[in-house]
């Protein structure tokens, strides 16, 4: 790398290596000869890690260099040069959005920006109309006078300063990194100008060394360096006592299922033909459904975070946090049926969270465009300001008051501050003025006057009418004046409601995450964006710092799209009768997926990369081609031409059309606009050109894509800034662009979490699984039944939708980096609704058989016995093995089973039907929110509600007629004497296994006592009384003695 003038600049610092006394430039490495000045080679020496950056090679001592301890004469080197570095992509990226924005200020809009007094007064709402508002604490003007820091960039970094980036320099774990190196070279910089060091000979050197007091500082420090720089999370595999016996029962059942459906296809039933024809293809379905589920399963992997790693490289006491900014969004529709008490304990829990208040930012949207959510809003920011400092005086958790004040624990263990009682009883105090206030609110909105709400200054609400309002954006908090009650800053909160017009598409909850994207793009513009449901408050005050030890590793971090937290729920029954908590499905499958490639995203609970999120592929790892033997013992090294290796590269991304390539990269634009013709305007226009088809019509957002380490612009002034969020949230803007196709959350399906992370992970990115000891989130979930079963409709017909459509996983991404047996899950995650129709047909087969006196089975032989008992064992033996090493209780493992067939017979039968309507016949179904209403009538009163559904129809209809069927074959036994007892049990066992399988469902419909919905009873007695005359029909109590044929040898046969 060379300045202007041609001399040779350093790799670490871009300044001039500078020659030794002889006049020769001078090389710090012998080996691969990395450009590093003296004063960088110096500190390495001191205070790094005493080796190259690039080969990792012990720097020699030079001479004039001081001794340190460890030096000695070293005659041969180790040299690997197969490793290719990019230096400038970092700076290229900002060196290009700063020209983009410098265009648009001077060029694009003929007007250049003037700056701006950001203290200016913020109206109560800004709207498209009126726009105002203060700046956040990500803005230069809240961190003048600082340094700035590699994730608190911003437009105008010089672009004469390079940047190292640990992952694309393969720096690994031996350097500082882009975060804390420059600084400390400079530092050490200071230090040496600032005493002149005295003049040493070389023994002196030496004997120093051998000083304890004068270097035991310096051992301490490279001590914690070296822990600075070691991972910040580890992958821990699952200990082969565990795993091995799992993996080879797995390998076992697979055989005999063959084994088992070979003899079934083998041995048909003529007398039952069409009973035995519908029983194999339902157990051969049953089989591949299985496979598709088990075998992601394989490489299960539990993660360790080191938190205390993560403080010492980046949040040091006394020093400028250099944790990366998030962005967290809220996302709500209706405050009736999801309480703003509820929202206000998660944006509570926001604000309080253990990180440094300047990076965080909480964007709350308000899809409904309610009146109640934003008064209740504005109350929370003010209770918020007494709360705050009450979490973070006394470390309380968790850090929702509502939940904080349920616990039924000794609150005083542990508590030694003299205060914290009468603070705490204080705060209990406020806590319930505000719920009046919050509840005072709920109750004036159950009543909406006939012209409409109207604000405190008198002007109409302009969200009255909520399918036509226009864009809507309040910064309740921030760093201009969000001071709590002890005058610390309080993190940014802002209110956002975005623009609905008639006649477009909105796309529900993926439009409004991707709307919240764009605003928070423009406001803060965090590397790192968190989404949470309203319902899901944060548990553990920790969580972004548990994400962070992942995506901030500089190993690990650039290749990682998102971290996904399990969900975990308050408020269900002790016994979890309708499998709410989900336990097999969170610490089992998806733990399984992070050994693969990672979990999916399940919609909330997850910290994204916003450079995932904006379609951008993941940094590709130089695939290292090992040595031969024969090149290793003769020390031959290969050295491959970086120049080929590039044009090779562009080669091959220009013949990749594939839909999962991504959809932006910095390298297609400069190959599609330089060029000897091109003056550095028509190059810029040409780039803003191409980016704006792609991310719409915003300059300020556009730039802020580019900008891979977070930041807003640096002259751009709040009130531009406002209007500039304003225009990202209008209907049209995301017109003729990519977002919601490849950009963003993906639209075309109610379960766009399962389709966006499907994108991304076709892209080549991977997922993280983090399992904190004390869970991240917590939320609550539907106890009713038939709250429980819509909801799990809603999952099913996003995964059908996902089935029909071009992002099916089935053939969708081949091209792409998606690994197979990560395609196996997804797979797995969108035909599983389709179960339903065999799991349907396979529990009507018991009482056919027993009205007909026919089974699917010729006779049950020894052969038979054998791989009915052996297929049992091995799926008992799989169930337990897997709940050894996953730590999965049998009865939640147990309920998850027969939650598995209440559902499969109810809400994905109804979703296949829906499903292929929608896509066969365009007939869409609009789903309602799922109620997040608090327990208020005792403890778990609402488990005993039955609200009626047709859902409950088809489980109900196999109850009924599998214990008549039942009674018919018991009946039909005593009728007609012991011989007809062998082949009844398998009947009967055929049908208490529906039945068991159904006892949840069945206790679910009795309710309490005497509260039995009157049109269960009729749909009872109705289907019953059609049973029983057809059991009539059948007529088993007449004897089935067959004697001989009287008409063929007469009487005395």
């Amino acid at each position: 790398m060379s300045n202007a003038a041609g001399e040779q600049t350093c790799q670490i610092c871009t300044e001039n290596i500078g020659r030794t006394e002889n006049g020769d430039l001078f090389v710090a490495c012998d080996v691969c000869s990395f450009s590093v000045c003296r004063p960088c080679y110096e500190f390495e020496r001191k205070d790094g890690d005493q080796s190259c950056p690039q080969c990792k090679t012990r720097y020699k001592r030079h001479k004039g260099s001081p001794a340190i301890p460890g030096d000695k004469d070293e005659d041969c080197f180790v040299f690997d040069d197969s490793s290719e570095f990019s230096f400038t992509e970092n700076l290229h990226k900002e060196k290009i959005s700063e020209q983009l924005l410098g265009w648009h200020l001077t060029r694009g809009k003929g007007k250049e920006i003037e700056h701006s007094d950001s203290d200016k007064e913020v109206p109560l709402l800004t709207s498209r109309q009126e726009v105002s508002g203060e700046f956040s604490a990500a803005s230069p003007e809240g961190l003048s006078g600082e340094k700035r820091l590699p994730y608190s960039s911003y437009l105008n970094q010089s672009p004469s300063k390079r940047i190292v980036d640990p992952v694309r320099d393969n720096l690994g774990s031996t350097v500082l990194g882009n975060v804390a190196w420059k600084e400390r070279v400079d530092g050490w910089k200071m230090k040496q100008e600032s005493k002149p060091s005295p003049v040493r000979t070389q023994a002196a050197s030496q004997r120093s060394v051998c000083d304890t007091d004068a270097t035991s500082d310096a051992f301490i420090d490279e001590a914690l360096l070296n822990d600075a720089r070691q991972s910040l999370s580890r992958k821990v595999s699952i200990p082969s006592s565990r795993i091995n016996p799992y993996r080879m029962v797995i390998t076992l059942r697979l055989i005999i299922l063959c084994l088992f459906l070979h003899y079934r296809v083998t041995n048909p039933v003529p007398n039952a033909f069409g009973l035995w024809l519908v029983s194999v293809i339902c157990e051969i379905w049953f089989a591949i459904s299985w496979i598709l589920d088990q075998f992601p399963k394989w490489f299960p992997v539990n993660r360790e975070t080191y938190l205390d790693r993560l403080s010492l490289r980046y949040d040091r006491a006394g020093e400028p946090s250099q944790l990366a900014a998030v962005d967290i969004f809220v996302s709500t529709v209706d405050p009736l049926k999801e309480p703003p008490l509820v929202t206000a304990n998660t944006v509570l829990s926001i604000m309080a969270v253990d990180y440094p208040v300047d990076k965080v930012s909480c964007y709350v949207s308000d899809d409904g465009a309610a009146m109640l959510s934003f008064e209740s809003l504005a109350e929370t920011s003010e209770f918020a300001k007494k709360w705050v400092p009450f979490c973070k005086k006394y470390s309380i958790e968790p850090r929702a008051p509502e939940w904080y004040f349920a616990l039924k624990v000794d609150y005083l263990k542990d508590k030694v501050h003299p205060s914290f009682v009468k603070d705490r009883r204080a705060m209990k105090r406020e806590y319930e003025r505000f719920k009046i206030r919050i509840n005072a609110l709920v109750s004036k909105a159950q009543k909406v006057p006939g012209e409409g709400w109207v604000m405190q200054d008198g002007t109409p609400w302009p969200g009255n009418n909520t399918r036509d309002h226009p864009g809507m954006i309040q910064v309740f908090l921030g760093q201009n004046g969000g001071l709590d009650a002890e005058g610390n800053e309080l993190p940014r909160l802002v209110y956002v409601s975005r623009e609905k017009r008639p006649g477009f598409q909105h796309h529900k909850k993926a439009g409004a995450m991707n709307a919240l994207v764009r605003v928070s793009a423009v406001l803060t513009n965090g590397p790192f964006v968190l989404n949470l449901d309203c319902d899901h408050y944060i548990n553990n005050s920790k969580a972004l710092r548990e994400a962070m030890c992942f995506l901030m590793d500089p190993d690990l971090g650039k290749q990682v799209c998102y971290v996904q937290f399990p969900q975990r729920f308050d408020g269900i029954d002790k016994n979890d009768r309708y499998a709410n908590r989900n336990t097999v499905f969170f610490d089992i499958n998806l733990r399984g997926l992070d050994g693969i490639q990672g979990p999916v995203y399940v919609g909330t609970g997850c910290v994204f990369n916003r450079t995932a999120l904006y379609g951008y592929d993941p940094p590709v790892k130089p695939k290292h081609k090992k040595a031969s033997l024969l090149s290793r013992l003769c020390g031959v090294s290969r050295k491959k031409d970086s120049r080929s290796k590039k044009v090779s590269g562009k080669k091959k991304s220009g013949k990749n059309t594939d839909s999962t390539v991504p959809v932006f990269n910095l390298g297609d634009i400069e190959e599609g606009v330089e060029g000897p013709g091109l003056d550095d305007d028509k190059t810029l226009l040409m780039s803003q050109m191409r980016l704006e088809q792609r991310f719409g019509q915003s300059d300020v957002f556009v730039a802020s894509t580019l900008m891979e380490n977070g930041g807003v612009p640096l002259y751009a002034t709040p009130e531009n800034l406002l209007k500039e969020a304003i225009h990202v949230i209008s209907c049209g803007y995301e017109d003729t662009t990519e977002w919601g196709t490849e950009i963003g959350w993906i639209y075309g399906s109610v379960t766009e979490d399962i389709l966006t992370g499907f994108k991304m992970h076709a892209r080549g990115w991977r997922s993280i699984y983090c399992m904190p000891k004390l869970p991240a989130f917590k939320g609550s979930a539907p106890i009713n039944l038939s709250d429980r079963l819509n909801q799990v409709l809603r999952w099913a017909l996003g995964s059908i939708e996902i089935l029909f459509s071009r992002h099916c996983p089935i053939w969708y991404g081949y091209g792409g980096r998606l690994k197979f047996l990560e395609r196996f899950a997804y797979v797995n995650t969108t035909i599983y609704p389709i179960t339903s129709i065999p799991l349907l047909m396979y529990c009507t087969l018991p009482a056919v058989c027993l009205f007909t006196n026919q089974f699917i089975i010729p006779e049950i032989s020894n052969l038979a016995s054998i791989w009915f008992l052996s297929l049992f064992l091995s799926i008992f033996a799989t169930g337990l093995l897997e709940m050894r090493w996953s730590g999965v209780g049998i009865d939640e493992w147990w309920r998850n089973e027969q939650f598995w067939v209440i559902g499969g017979v109810s809400a994905h039968l109804f979703a296949v039907v829906q499903g292929l309507l929608k896509v066969l016949a365009g007939i869409d179904t609009n789903f309602t929110v799922t109620s997040k209403a608090s327990d208020e009538d005792g403890d778990s009163a609402e488990l005993y509600l039955i609200k009626w559904t047709t859902l409950l129809i088809p489980p109900t209809t196999l109850l009924i007629i599998n214990l008549v069927g039942v009674v018919a074959g018991i009946s039909y036994a005593l009728n007609s004497g012991y011989q007809t007892w062998g082949p009844l049990f398998g009947k009967l066992f055929f049908a208490f296994w529906v039945i068991v399988h159904l006892y949840p469902f069945l206790k679910g419909l009795m309710g309490r006592q005497n509260r039995t919905p009157t049109v269960i009873v009729v749909w009872s007695v109705l289907l019953s009384s059609i049973f029983s005359l057809l059991w009539i029909r059948v007529d088993p109590f007449t004897s089935r003695f067959i004697g001989p044929d009287v008409k063929e040898c007469g009487y005395n046969c």
